[in-house]
C-alpha cells in the first residue's frame, strides 16, 4: 500500500536505485571471481560499499533472488549465497517472453536451419565416448517401431532430446543455449504437441537416417559433412512441420465453419 501511495517519480527513482545496486553487486561478483555456492558479503558491508540504506540493499538482493542468482540460508552458517542459473531455468525465463508473442513453426525453423548445422559442425571431432553414449541412449528410444500412440509420442520427444544433447555438448555456450531454447519452444507449443501426437510411422525412419549418418561423421571429425547433414535434416523437418501446421489450421477452420 505504501508503494501505491508513493508519487510515481519517487517509485521510479527507487526502482532505478535498486537496479543500479543490483548491477553493482553483479560487478563485484565478477571482480572478486566469486563462484556458485560462495557467500556474498554481509548486509552491513554491502551498505558501506555501495553507500546505500538497508532497505535499498534488501530490495536489490530481492531482485537478484527473483532472477535466480542468489539464495538465502538461515541458521548457523547462513547468509546470502550465489547460485548458478541452469539451462532449463534460463530457457523457462526466455519462454515467458513468448507467452503472448507465440512464434510460428516457420519462425522457429528459419532459425534452426541457420543454427543447428553450425551446432553439428562445432561438436564434430570434439565428443568423448561418454558423449556418444548419451546420444545413443536417446536413439535407443526409437530404434524399434512404436507399439502405441504413447510410444510414438515418446519417440518424437526422444528425437528432440538428441538435438538437446548436442546443444548441451556445444563448445560455444551461446550457440548451445539458443539451439536448446528453440527445441524447448517446439516441446511447449500447442500446435507442435498436436503434430507430435499425429501418427506418422515414417518419421522414425527419417530421423534415424539422418542421425546415424550424423553420428558417423561426428566420430570422424568431419565438420563440413556434419553441417551438410544437419542442414538437410532441418530443411526436411521444417517442410514436414509447416505442412502439418497448415493441415491442423485447416481442420480447425473447417470445424469452426461447420459449427457456424
Amino acid at each position: 500500500m505504501a508503494d501505491e501511495a508513493a508519487p510515481k517519480p519517487l517509485m521510479a527513482s527507487r526502482q532505478r536505485r535498486r537496479e543500479t545496486i543490483s548491477e553493482q553487486i553483479k560487478d563485484m561478483i565478477y571482480e572478486r571471481g566469486l563462484r556458485p555456492g560462495e557467500r556474498l558479503p554481509a548486509e552491513r558491508e554491502l551498505m558501506e560499499r555501495f553507500r546505500a540504506s538497508k532497505g535499498s540493499i534488501r530490495e536489490a538482493l530481492s531482485a537478484l533472488r527473483s532472477q535466480g542468482l542468489i539464495r538465502t540460508r538461515t541458521g548457523p552458517g547462513g547468509g546470502v549465497f550465489l547460485t548458478e542459473i541452469g539451462p532449463q531455468r534460463a530457457m523457462a525465463l526466455l519462454s515467458n517472453y513468448f507467452l503472448f508473442r507465440t512464434p510460428s513453426i516457420t519462425d522457429i525453423y528459419d532459425v534452426r536451419c541457420e543454427l543447428e548445422p553450425e551446432l553439428a559442425a562445432s561438436v564434430a571431432g570434439q565428443l568423448s565416448e561418454a558423449d556418444f553414449a548419451r546420444l545413443e541412449r536417446t536413439m535407443r528410444v526409437y530404434d524399434a517401431p512404436p507399439g502405441t500412440g504413447e510410444e510414438e509420442y515418446a519417440q518424437r520427444m526422444a528425437e528432440l532430446d538428441f538435438h538437446s544433447v548436442l546443444a548441451e555438448l556445444c563448445p560455444n555456450p551461446v550457440l548451445g543455449l539458443f539451439c536448446g531454447f528453440l527445441q524447448t519452444l517446439l516441446r511447449e507449443m500447442v500446435v507442435c504437441r498436436r503434430i507430435y501426437d499425429a501418427p506418422h510411422p515414417t518419421l522414425r525412419d527419417t530421423a534415424l537416417h539422418y542421425q546415424i549418418r550424423l553420428m558417423r561423421v561426428l566420430k570422424s571429425g568431419d565438420a563440413a559433412a556434419a553441417r551438410e547433414i544437419m542442414a538437410e535434416h532441418m530443411v526436411a523437418a521444417r517442410d514436414y512441420m509447416v505442412r502439418m501446421e497448415a493441415s491442423i489450421a485447416g481442420r480447425f477452420l473447417r470445424a469452426d465453419g461447420d459449427r457456424g
